[in-house]
C-alpha cells in the first residue's frame, strides 16, 4: 500500500515526497499540471530553507541575498537587517519546482496526472483519485480543494479587507544583495534578486487594480525599473501573475488520515516572505510524525514551527492597517536597528 498519497506537485508536495522517500516511505504525487508550475510568488528562500534544501540533496540555481531592507516608498528612508546564519536565495519558482521534481524522480517518487477532489477514509486507510494509501497529504495550495471538501477551511474574519499578491519579472541587474520591501501608504512591493540580470517584483495590496497602477505608488522603485522594462528571456513582456485572497485559515492540520502542508495548512500573509521556507521545513515535520507512527503530533509540530511566522506576520499586518501606525513602520525599524535585525533573524 502507498504510504503517502500527496495532492499537489508544488514545492510543499514534492518536499513531502522527498522527505518520505528518504525515510523509506512510498510516496505518490497526484498533480494535474505539467512541471514546472509557475504562480505568483515572492521567490525568496530564507536561510533556513536554503539549508534544508541542501540537506535534501537539492541544488537550486539563484541569486544569494544577505538580509532584508525596508524602504519608505517616497522618502527612501530605510532600515536593514542582515542574516546571521548564512544567505537566503532568490530563486525562480519554476526552477525550484523543477529541481524538487528531479530529486523526487531520483528517489523513485511517482508523479501521476490527475486531481484529488473526493476523499474517503476509515481507521486504517484513505482513498482518493482511485488510489489507496495509509495517509493523504493535502499540499494543494492556498485554496485547497481537499481542505474545502472536508469542511476544514476557517471563516474569514468579518470586516477584514482581503489582500492580494501580484508578481512580475524585470530584466535588470539587482542593485542590492538584500530583499527590499518598499512601503507605500496602501501596499508593499518586494524586490528579490533572482539572477545577475533578473529581479522579481511582487506587490501585496488590498486594492484590486492592475500591476502598473500599483507600481506607480512607489515612485523611487518605478524610476529604477522604467529603463529596463518588464521583459523575459526572449525580450517579451513577462506576464503578471496574481494570487489571493491571501489570508486562508485551516481549522486543523490533521483530520484523521489526512494531513495538510504548505499553504493548504493555513496562511496568514506573504508580508514576511516565509511561504516557501515553511513549506519545505513543515514537510519534514509531517514525515517525521508519520514515520514515528504518531501523525497526530504533526498538529503541534506545525504550530511550534510556524509560531514566529504567525505572530510576527499577524502583528505587522495589524499595524499596516492602522492609519496612525502604518507610516511609522519604516521609521521605527530605522530607529531600532537591533530590534529589526532580531525580528529578521527570527524568521531566517
Amino acid at each position: 500500500m502507498i504510504d503517502l498519497l500527496i495532492a499537489g506537485g508544488g514545492p510543499a508536495g514534492l518536499a513531502t515526497a522527498i522527505h518520505g522517500a528518504l525515510a523509506g516511505l512510498e510516496a505518490v504525487v497526484v498533480e494535474p499540471r505539467p512541471t514546472p508550475i509557475d504562480k505568483a510568488c515572492g521567490e525568496g528562500l530564507m536561510p533556513g530553507g536554503v539549508r534544508h534544501l541542501r540537506d535534501l540533496g537539492i541544488p537550486v540555481a539563484g541569486q544569494p541575498f544577505h538580509g532584508i531592507r525596508y524602504v519608505d516608498a517616497v522618502t527612501g528612508r530605510h532600515a536593514e537587517g542582515l542574516f546571521r546564519s548564512g544567505p537566503g536565495l532568490g530563486a525562480r519558482r519554476t526552477e525550484l519546482q523543477a529541481a524538487l521534481a528531479e530529486r523526487a524522480a531520483q528517489l523513485g517518487v511517482r508523479v501521476l496526472p490527475g486531481r484529488i477532489d473526493q476523499v474517503r477514509q476509515d481507521v486504517d486507510r484513505v482513498t482518493a483519485a482511485g488510489l489507496t494509501a495509509r495517509y493523504l497529504v493535502a499540499a494543494d495550495g492556498l485554496h485547497s480543494p481537499v481542505r474545502r471538501r472536508l469542511g476544514l477551511s476557517a471563516q474569514p474574519a468579518p470586516r477584514r479587507r482581503a489582500r492580494y499578491g501580484l508578481r512580475r519579472h524585470y530584466a535588470v541587474e539587482p542593485w542590492s544583495d538584500l530583499v527590499e520591501v518598499h512601503w507605500s501608504a496602501r501596499c508593499e512591493a518586494y524586490v528579490t534578486p533572482l539572477a545577475p540580470d533578473r529581479i522579481g517584483v511582487a506587490v501585496l495590496t488590498c486594492d484590486q487594480a492592475p500591476f502598473d497602477v500599483q507600481l506607480a505608488r512607489f515612485p523611487l522603485l518605478s524610476a529604477r525599473l522604467a529603463p529596463a522594462g518588464a521583459t523575459g528571456a526572449t525580450g517579451a513582456p513577462t506576464a503578471v501573475r496574481g494570487a489571493g485572497p491571501l489570508r486562508q485559515g485551516a481549522r486543523v492540520r490533521v483530520a484523521g488520515r489526512v494531513l495538510f502542508v504548505g499553504d493548504a495548512a493555513g496562511y496568514v500573509d506573504a508580508l514576511t516572505g516565509e511561504g516557501l521556507t515553511l513549506a519545505v521545513t513543515a514537510a519534514g515535520e509531517l514525515v517525521r510524525c508519520v514515520r514515528a507512527g504518531r501523525p497526530q503530533d504533526y498538529e503541534q509540530a506545525w504550530r511550534d514551527l510556524t509560531r514566529s511566522y504567525r505572530t510576527l506576520t499577524a502583528s505587522l499586518l495589524w499595524a499596516r492597517h492602522q492609519p496612525r501606525l502604518a507610516p511609522r513602520i519604516v521609521p521605527a525599524a530605522a530607529r531600532l536597528p537591533r530590534t529589526f535585525t532580531r525580528a529578521v533573524n527570527l524568521l531566517a
